[in-house]
């Protein structure tokens, strides 16, 4: 979930091909003639970076109980197998919900052994709603326009202020979308993955999703788990928490993982000035935030953006230096121009912020019911903000057009399976956007899983990002199916240690740290929407 388009692919690189049809048999009259059976038509649209990248563009019912009615169109992409060993395709997406997954075809097939890789048809796809794919939602643009009102409610006006700000997207998303929102959910995209597969040719998929991408898999797999040949799933949502408990869990997770950033400041007060004490570096953030309300910094940075620009490092902690740089420059300098910069970097949304959030809201609105009485939401808030005063309310007022959301929700599905092949699941103890508990929960829930753990890690999206041992798991699993098991009653299956923390780099570097290349590609779609 990130603020900015990220790793996605410019538009003008991607030419996406069309969707061919085999002929359908006559229908019986007074009949609805059946939609034809689906195929794809790949056609080249290379990157530099990837030069074997192929698109194709695939039309799916808007509505899948009405499979001969209106269509809406599905942007995809593919990096073609080239051993004589097939394996299948191989779906990938990003998470979200509302993440661009067309980038992810060349990111995944560049990153695996290329042995394995080389076995499998790589496919990314933008789901309904997303990116290339149309119609794409945009309820609002400019919604996160800086600068926002503080997320913090100092008052009864400033909470009205806000709550007509979700009152506003919610009935804008109403108006320009009445006919499509009742279909932006995720158990309709699971139906497209199927629609995708039979596009493929494939009696069955293979499937790597990460964060909200989890859920999305686990619900395909319930719908369809003869369908499925191999399916991981990177930093698991809790499926028991269905979005408005999910997002509670988040904001102690989150709060927890910032006190690590602020832990790792203080450890290079030789460098930052900013104190030894963490308790001291977190009161000189909150000083930071408090200044910033009066005066927003390069007047666009207000406290809502600073959390904005803070929240990626609770995702990657390779984006602490760059983080800790624009903190010391304000704190200790004066100096704005850093933190706006960062802003700029991590926080500033875009257009495709934009799209992302508005399937966001329409997905998880649309999935699970939301408390429609604001007072719940209030007491909720500020019971957790006493305890986790890092993002609490910002991530309220992101998700806040739910109490408000024009189309009623549907109720979550039991996604528990015991008819899939082994799924294996891969998950750090100390991740915060998807915490531990949900790799535990799901494991639970589908028989047979295997529970992969970097110990100790707090970096959301443990695999292709820099990990050996948990990318070697996952490469063993494509390459044979085969899981690790655990001894006896162990929950765990295997472990894995966590990469070390970042280092420090001089204040006056200017380039992106060694740390954060080193994994940026990843988060750079696996971020958080804003």
């Amino acid at each position: 979930m990130t603020p900015r388009a990220g790793m996605l692919i410019a538009a003008g690189a991607l030419v996406a091909g069309t969707v061919t049809v085999l002929p359908a048999a006559p229908a019986g009259a007074g009949e609805p003639a059946p939609r034809p059976f689906p195929t794809l038509a790949w056609t080249g649209c290379a990157t530099e970076a990837y030069p074997k990248l192929q698109c194709a563009t695939l039309r799916v019912p808007l509505n899948h109980d009405d499979p001969a009615g209106r269509t809406v169109t599905l942007a995809l992409t593919r990096i073609p197998h080239t051993a004589k060993t097939f394996q299948g395709p191989l779906l990938v997406n990003p998470g979200g919900p509302g993440g661009s997954g067309r980038g992810m075809a060349g990111y995944v097939a560049s990153s695996l052994p290329p042995k394995v890789a080389a076995e499998y048809d790589v496919i990314g796809f933008d789901p309904r709603g997303v990116g290339k794919s149309e119609p794409a939602l945009d309820c609002r643009p400019g919604h996160f326009a800086p600068v926002r009102p503080d997320s913090v409610p100092g008052d009864a006006a400033g909470e009205r202020l806000a709550i007509e700000r979700a009152q506003g997207f919610a009935a804008a998303c109403g108006k320009k979308y009445a006919d499509v929102l009742p279909y932006i959910d995720t158990v309709s995209t699971a139906r497209d993955m199927d629609v995708i597969r039979r596009a493929l040719g494939a009696q069955k998929i293979n499937y790597l999703g990460y964060s909200y991408g989890t859920y999305l898999g686990t619900v395909y797999a319930r719908l369809h788990p003869d369908r499925v040949r191999r399916m991981a799933l990177d930093s698991v949502v809790n499926p028991h928490g269905v979005w408005y408990e999910d997002n509670i869990a988040q904001d102690y997770a989150f709060d927890t993982r910032h006190k690590d950033f602020m832990a790792w400041v203080a450890k290079q007060d030789s460098v930052y000035k900013l104190g030894a004490d963490p308790a001291a570096v977190e009161a000189a953030w909150y000083r930071m935030r408090d200044a910033l309300r009066a005066k927003p910094a390069g007047g666009k940075v207000g406290p809502g953006e600073l959390e904005d620009t803070y929240l990626p490092g609770a995702y990657y902690n390779g984006y602490w230096p760059r983080l800790a740089k624009a903190f010391a420059a304000y704190v200790n300098d004066a100096n704005a121009v850093p933190l706006t910069e960062a802003y700029e970097r991590y926080g500033e949304a875009d257009a495709a912020a934009d799209n992302g959030y508005s399937v966001y809201t329409s997905v998880q609105c649309r999935d699970a019911a939301w408390p429609r009485d604001w007072s719940v939401w209030r007491k909720d808030n500020w019971d957790v903000h006493a305890k986790a005063p890092f993002s609490t309310w910002n991530n309220a007022w992101y998700n806040a057009p739910c109490a408000f959301w024009p189309v009623e929700s549907l109720t979550p599905p039991d996604v528990s399976n015991d008819q899939v092949p082994p799924v294996l699941i891969l998950q750090a103890t100390d991740d915060a956007a998807t915490p531990y508990e949900g790799g535990v929960a799901l494991h639970r829930l589908m028989r047979g899983s295997s529970l992969v753990v970097e110990e100790g890690g707090g970096n959301h999206g443990v695999t292709l990002g820099g990990n050996a041992c948990m990318d070697e798991h996952l490469s063993t699993y494509l390459a044979t199916g085969e899981v690790p098991r655990a001894e006896g009653d162990a929950e765990v299956d295997a472990t894995c240690a966590t990469l070390p923390e970042p280092k420090p780099e001089p204040l006056t570097r200017t380039a992106p740290t060694a740390a954060e290349s080193a994994g940026s590609a990843l988060h750079g779609f696996l971020g958080h929407v804003r």
